[in-house]
């Protein structure tokens, strides 16, 4: 999916709650699928990459050029300042695998 079918996706969803269609949770997990699918879609500049370890990076999901890069925007969108190592540290110990 591309990036404008990807909004068109969520503009349906989005007229359709403000038309009464759709509730919340309905439009919710609606938007959440069209970005799912760009997300396993995606063909961009850089690879997806998934956190997998230590909460709260475990599950966070970003687009990369490479698995350094991946480690650093896990880091800054979850909010943590230090990474870990194995053997003790600041921040959550985890890696990153393409998504």
């Amino acid at each position: 999916m591309d990036r404008i079918s990807a909004i068109r996706n969520v503009e349906d969803a989005l007229r359709e709650f403000e038309d009464g269609e759709a509730d919340l949770a309905a439009t919710e997990r609606r938007v959440a699928a069209v970005l799912r699918t760009y997300a396993t879609e995606f063909d961009g500049d850089g690879d997806v990459f998934r956190a997998v370890g230590d909460e709260p990076v475990d599950g966070t999901v970003v687009v990369a050029p490479s698995e350094p890069a991946a480690r650093e925007r896990v880091l800054a969108a979850s909010g943590v300042d230090g990474e870990r190592d194995p053997d003790g540290g600041d921040g959550p110990a985890f890696d990153v695998e393409r998504f």
